[in-house]
């Protein structure tokens, strides 16, 4: 997959982890964008790195898509606890 799947499968698992994750962001629609490119991208380095298996088959592969949306969550996520205590 090349870096424009990678890009556009980034914003689509943002959109959906933000979707699966609703609540008030420190960031705006760029930073979850942002989220998304950089969590999916985590998401299949993990795949790959904790279970073995290639995550990353094509973009229309459902393995893609889970590990790419589960990065963007746990991400997500931590960006929250991060960027909530800064602006507390």
């Amino acid at each position: 997959m090349g870096i424009i799947g990678w890009i556009l499968l980034g914003l689509l698992a943002g959109i959906i982890a933000k979707v699966l994750m609703p609540g008030r962001d420190p960031g705006g629609i760029i930073i979850t964008m942002l989220i998304g490119i950089v969590g999916a991208l985590l998401g299949g380095w993990l795949g790959k790195v904790i279970f073995g298996v290639d995550s990353v088959d094509g973009f229309f592969e459902l393995s893609t898509w889970i590990a790419a949306i589960v990065g963007s969550l746990v991400l997500l996520g931590v960006y929250r606890l991060v960027a909530g205590r800064r602006h507390s």
